[in-house]
């Protein structure tokens, strides 16, 4: 993860991404950054297709993504605000951030194979490697869930 020639552009694409987080295929659930405010916020993007292997059990003949894997998905937005944040800083280091708590997680809509989910990240605070977020995630400009995330560097 350590990779000082990863200069960051907007679009990040998958590629840039990879270098950035540890996540792998089924567990990567970014597709794209299109924006970012460094140390601010973030958009994220996650196209959501029949193809993902929950769907298998989760609901067969009703496919309907698993609440926590949202929740995964604006957790890595976080993650990946704050590896492009350090970047644009010039910081090439690479500290590996683990979610550490999740608050008043609210799910208003299922998401479906066929729907983008916009993942909006802002950083409330920073303080001793351990960042506060405010997400949401919506489709089509309707909001389907939104948390508040705590994310800790790895000591």
């Amino acid at each position: 993860m350590n990779d000082t020639n990863l200069e960051i552009t907007l679009p990040v694409n998958v590629e840039q991404i990879q270098r950035l987080l540890p996540h792998r295929y089924p567990f990567l659930l970014v597709d794209r950054v299109v924006e970012v405010v460094p140390d601010v916020s973030a958009v994220a993007l996650k196209n959501v297709t029949i193809n993902e292997p929950f769907f298998d059990g989760h609901f067969p003949g009703h496919p309907v993504m698993p609440g926590v894997l949202i929740i995964e998905a604006m957790a890595q937005a976080a993650g990946l605000l704050t590896q492009i944040s350090r970047r644009m800083k010039g910081d090439t280091g690479s500290p590996l951030f683990y979610l550490v708590k999740v608050d008043n997680a609210r799910f208003t809509a299922p998401v479906v194979p066929g729907d983008q989910l916009r993942l909006e990240v802002e950083l409330k605070r920073l303080v001793r490697g351990m960042g506060l977020f405010a997400a949401r995630t919506t489709v089509d400009g309707k909001e389907v869930a939104s948390c508040e995330l705590m994310c800790a560097a790895r000591s």
